[in-house]
């Protein structure tokens, strides 16, 4: 019929870590899958591309950066092995350059999928606020979450099992001299690492380990951002409140 005879191609198979064809004994295989796991779908696009293309040392791009420079001369001939630690590496880079308003739309989609309780307007402005220190130290949606959570949970902070263990009658007695001393306080980080320093030089201490026990305060949790970040990102209301709370508590036990 005169019609000039197509050219195929394919992308090479994706392996497993141990080199044999990927299937379900590796784990996960479907899209939907790593959904669930909380990766986000544009560093899934970004890691399934550079599996079986590459471009010079390009590794982390956007959909619309891989289609600018996409050429079938760049597909490789051998097969792929599926790397989680890239993945993860990948989708880490892609959490962080997501501007907050669109990563904040992906988590809310994230929670409805998993049936959790959608955020409430007060959750959605703290996590907004929260979201720069955090998007940087998570590489799927669930660290985001625990790494927000001081900033989900309302009060009263209970601190889990690990934190608790950094909460015994001497640090309340320290916490309490200290929420006194945050009273009059300048809310500026400045001026909160002072007081919290000389704090802790007073009870005869260090600022590390009472990081421990205002983690607990603040956040419930021994994984956060620093105590001074989640200062910032509550404010001086909520969290005078939180180490009241703690402090109260404490002492009853």
């Amino acid at each position: 019929m005169g019609w000039p005879v197509p050219v195929m191609a394919h992308v090479p198979l994706i392996f497993g870590p141990d080199g044999k064809k990927l299937s379900k004994r590796h784990g996960a295989t479907a899209t939907a899958d790593y959904q669930a796991m909380g990766y986000l779908a544009s560093a899934m696009r970004n890691y399934l591309a550079r599996l079986g293309w590459s471009h010079g040392d390009m590794e982390v791009f956007t959909d619309e950066e891989a289609m600018e420079v996409f050429d079938l001369s760049g597909i490789n001939k051998s097969p792929a092995r599926f790397d989680f630690k890239k993945l993860e590496n990948i989708s880490g880079q892609h959490m962080a350059r997501t501007p907050d308003e669109a990563l904040l739309q992906e988590v809310e989609s994230f929670l409805s999928a998993t049936g959790a309780p959608p955020l409430t307007q007060g959750q959605r402005e703290r996590f907004l606020l929260a979201l720069p220190v955090c998007k940087v130290r998570a590489k799927t949606i669930p660290q985001l979450l625990e790494q927000a959570h001081f900033a989900l949970t309302e009060r009263p902070v209970l601190p889990d099992q690990n934190a608790s263990k950094s909460l015994d009658p001497v640090s309340n007695g320290i916490l309490r001299d200290l929420t006194s001393h945050l009273q009059n306080a300048s809310w500026t980080r400045d001026i909160l690492e002072g007081v919290v320093a000389a704090g802790a030089e007073k009870n005869g201490t260090t600022l590390g380990k009472l990081a421990g026990p205002l983690r607990a305060a603040l956040a419930g949790r021994t994984v956060s951002p620093s105590v001074f970040d989640m200062m910032l990102i509550l404010g001086r209301e909520e969290t005078l409140a939180r180490l009241t709370d703690t402090v109260e508590r404490q002492g009853t036990e």
